[in-house]
C-alpha cells in the first residue's frame, strides 16, 4: 500500500492508499494534458493546485500540510492541504480540517474540491461534500479558473462550522452496541463498505486501535469506519465517506444543511 507522510507547518498529512505519491515539482514535470474530444479541455493538475493555494491565501487561510498523488499515468490527480487561521478552519486537539482537491484528464470526474477532517491520532481522512469547479473541462475554464477557485474555495471555507457542528454532534451522541450494529447494517446496504469490510469495522468499534475512541459514542464509531476506509483507494474514501458522513448525521440527531455539491 502506497503511504507518504508530509510535515509542513502544523502536522503531517498522510495519504494512504491510491496512487504515486508526489510533490508539486512533480506535478509540474507532467506532460501537457492531451484534449480527448473537440469540446475537451483539461485542466493541469499544476495549475489547479496553485490557483487553489492562491484563493486560499487571499481568504486568509493559511495551508499548512499538503500532499499529493496520481494515478493512471498522471491522468488522475487526488491532493489534500491542512488548513488553518483566517477565515478558514483550525485544528482542534484531535482533528484539523482539511481541503481536498481531485482532477482528472481522462474525463474520469470533474475538478473538485471537498471539505473535510483529518483525526491527528491514526491520520483518518473523511470529506463531508463536494464542490465542482466547471460541469465538465469547457474551452474556457482556464480563462476562468480564478473565477471558478474563488466561488469554490468561499463555498468550501463557509462549510467549515457545520463540519465543527458535525463533529461535536459526533461526540455527544452516546453509541449501544445495538445502534452500532444497525449502522454497520445500513452503511453495507448504503455501499460504504463492502461485505468483507463489515468484521474490520465490528474489530475496530469493539477493541478501538486508539485509546481515544474507547468512548461509546458516534465519533468512535464513525472513526472505526474511517480506520476500515483508509485501506480504499484515496478516490474511494472521498466517494464513501460524504454518505457516510450523512448517515451519521441522521443517526447522532443533526439536522444539518446539506453539505456542498
Amino acid at each position: 500500500m502506497n503511504r507518504t507522510e508530509t510535515n509542513v507547518g502544523g502536522g503531517q498529512l498522510v495519504l494512504h492508499c491510491g496512487g504515486e505519491n508526489v510533490n508539486r515539482d512533480a506535478l509540474r514535470a507532467l506532460p501537457a494534458p492531451q484534449r480527448l474530444s473537440a469540446t475537451h479541455f483539461p485542466i493541469p493538475h499544476a495549475e489547479l493546485v496553485s490557483k487553489t493555494i492562491e484563493q486560499l491565501e487571499g481568504l486568509g487561510v493559511r495551508v499548512n500540510g499538503e500532499a499529493h498523488a496520481i494515478s493512471h499515468q498522471g491522468n488522475r490527480y487526488f491532493g489534500v492541504f491542512g488548513v488553518a487561521g483566517g477565515d478558514g478552519a483550525s485544528a482542534t486537539d484531535d482533528y484539523q480540517l482539511v481541503i481536498g482537491l481531485r482532477n482528472s484528464h481522462d474525463q474520469s470526474y470533474q475538478a473538485s474540491l471537498a471539505l473535510g477532517t483529518r483525526v491527528f491520532v491514526c491520520d483518518n481522512l473523511a470529506f463531508s461534500g463536494d464542490v465542482t469547479i466547471a460541469r465538465k473541462h469547457t474551452k474556457y475554464i482556464l480563462r476562468d479558473l480564478p473565477n471558478l477557485m474563488h466561488v469554490a474555495v468561499n463555498k468550501i471555507v463557509g462549510e467549515r462550522l457545520t463540519m465543527e457542528q458535525r463533529v461535536a454532534g459526533y461526540k455527544s451522541r452516546e453509541m449501544d452496541d445495538l445502534h452500532a450494529h444497525d449502522l454497520v447494517v445500513r452503511a453495507l446496504d448504503a455501499k460504504i463498505i463492502s461485505p468483507p469490510k463489515v468484521g474490520d469495522v465490528l474489530r475496530e468499534w469493539r477493541e478501538p486501535s486508539h485509546e481515544e475512541f474507547e468512548p461509546r459514542t458516534g465519533w468512535s464509531l464513525f472513526n472505526a469506519f474511517t480506520e476500515v476506509l483508509k485501506g480504499y483507494q484515496i478516490d474511494s474514501i472521498w466517494k464513501r465517506s460524504q454518505p457516510l458522513h450523512g448517515l451519521f448525521d441522521s443517526a447522532c440527531g443533526l439536522n444539518l444543511l446539506p453539505s456542498v455539491n
